[in-house]
């Protein structure tokens, strides 16, 4: 009977025994805490695997801008091309095609256009040749207005002259706004012959 009881401590214990050395093994798949003063842990060495290295950094492609191209911001053409300051100028060519407007405007009157339509037909006779068109005003209004008036002028009958075919490129404006006047009197008679454009044929040096 005593025999019979130690063979069963001795089993609960052997039991025992072992339930606590299991206990002891490390859990499979548990990522095992820092120890105190140890560094902290990398990407690399947790369960989830290692980090990947940054992507590297691509350059923004800011491309390059093609060379701006000079509008005439009342017509939208291409301002004249070249140099003509060493061209010959003739004045006489086309003194009877001087263009006048109305008291304040710039657009080209019906009864005008066939002055720009001969000059036109005489620059097509005329390969190499260019053309300058001079912008006036009357005395009335301020200085810088008749700058701009006269300018507008002159670029409503470049305007015209490219419409109808001419090259912009061998056309070149100019305004004298109130510097220039055809008739120094003070009157709507002298006013008239003031509010003008006259045109200048340019041509090539050794013609």
């Amino acid at each position: 009977m005593k025999h019979t009881r130690l063979l069963a401590w001795l089993a609960v214990a052997l039991c025992l025994s072992v339930a606590v050395s299991g206990c002891k093994k490390k859990p499979q798949g548990v990522t095992p805490l820092p120890k105190p003063g140890a560094p902290p842990v990398t990407g690399a060495e947790t369960p989830t695997g290692p980090v990947l290295p940054p992507a590297p950094t691509v350059p923004v492609e800011t491309g390059t801008r093609a060379a701006p191209v000079t509008i005439v911001p009342e017509t939208g053409i291409p301002p004249a091309a070249g140099d003509f300051s060493k061209y010959r100028e003739d004045r006489d060519r086309f003194k009877a095609e001087t263009v006048y407007f109305d008291f304040d405007k710039s657009n080209i009157r019906p009864d005008q256009r066939h002055k720009l339509d001969a000059i036109f037909a005489v620059m097509q006779t005329l390969p190499g040749k260019a053309l300058k068109i001079e912008g006036h005003c009357d005395e009335r209004g301020t200085e810088a207005y008749n700058q701009a008036l006269g300018e507008r002028r002159a670029l409503a009958a470049r305007e015209y002259l490219v419409m109808k075919g001419m090259n912009p490129a061998l056309i070149v404006t100019i305004s004298y706004g109130e510097e220039r006047p055809a008739d120094p009197g003070h009157n709507e008679a002298a006013w008239a012959k003031n509010r003008r454009c006259e045109f200048v044929l340019l041509v090539p040096p050794g013609e």
